[in-house]
């Protein structure tokens, strides 16, 4: 098997039938594939719909909602192929992407982990190649300040927006959405840190390749289009809660080591602030919106 492609599901259902859908239209062997759909608990009947409409597939069900790390390494320990591509329930497959990508990563075997170009629904750029995250990334990023100076240098680094993504580029990080990783990394690094429930285990895990000396690529000869965050709008309050808990792991476990004093006691300060700003932001939305109806 030349890849197997981990599919994380939590309550997706009618986005992952278009997601299998375009995998398998879209792409046809070379190279050999398969899709594993591992199903968090869900309650929408996403895992019977996989196996009546993609028999041809696996489905795993957990009893519990595990988180995305967690539910990726059942794939990864399972699997023998020579790649494993996470990808997200909400994407859809560009034709010949799965192809494009096993080519290139063969033809550039110093290529650990390797992502393509990602489109929004309106056929817009989707930054999902950027660096690691800094204090004042996060400080602008999503945030007051960041809609005060919209056009700011420290989000538009982060993002790397102002590359236009159409040539390859090695990069600090890729996003989990739709990411391919080469056997002899998984071998040599390990998994997914558990700890991560959801959200920073991709910026972990291409730290540590970086760290081993693999190459991190953007590679735009493929491309997927992802609608972004459907599993995660089910449950808005929660999710902030842990993008800010993994934002604080990975600071802890990759900063922290070599930051200052000052710094060791600022940065979680600005973390919790951050996550107490934007929950606040998201109940007063709320309040608005009950208020206006």
């Amino acid at each position: 098997m030349d890849v197997v492609i981990a599919i994380i599901n939590w309550n997706t259902r009618d986005d992952l039938a278009l997601c299998l859908r375009s995998i398998y239209e879209g792409n046809t062997p070379p190279p050999t594939f398969l899709p594993v759909v591992v199903d968090n608990a869900s309650a929408d009947g996403s895992a019977d719909m996989v196996a009546e409409q993609f028999p041809q597939a696996v489905v795993v069900r957990n009893r519990e909602n595990r988180g995305f790390a967690a539910a990726n390494n059942q794939v990864l320990k399972a699997s023998h192929s020579r790649y494993v591509f996470l990808l997200n329930p909400d994407t859809q497959v560009h034709p010949g992407a799965l192809r494009e990508l096993t080519q290139f990563m063969d033809a550039h075997p110093d290529v650990g982990i390797c992502g393509p170009l990602v489109l929004n629904p309106d056929g817009s750029v989707q930054y999902s190649a950027r660096r690691f995250p800094t204090p004042l990334a996060g400080a602008f990023r999503n945030t007051f300040l960041g809609r005060l100076f919209p056009n700011n240098r420290y989000t538009r680094d982060y993002l790397l927006s102002d590359w236009d993504h159409r040539s390859e580029r090695d990069v600090d990080w890729l996003s989990g959405a739709a990411m391919m990783i080469r056997r002899e990394v998984i071998d040599q690094i390990g998994l997914l840190d558990e700890q991560f429930f959801m959200y920073s285990e991709d910026v972990d895990y291409c730290y540590r390749a970086g760290e081993a000396g693999w190459r991190v690529t953007f590679f735009p000869g493929a491309c997927i289009t992802h609608a972004r965050a459907h599993s995660s709008d089910q449950a808005q309050i929660r999710m902030l809660v842990q993008f800010h808990r993994s934002m604080y792991r990975f600071w802890r476990k990759h900063y922290a080591p070599r930051s200052s004093w000052p710094m060791r006691l600022l940065a979680p300060a600005g973390i919790v602030a951050r996550a107490g700003l934007l929950l606040a932001k998201n109940l007063l939305d709320r309040a608005r919106g009950r208020l206006g109806r």
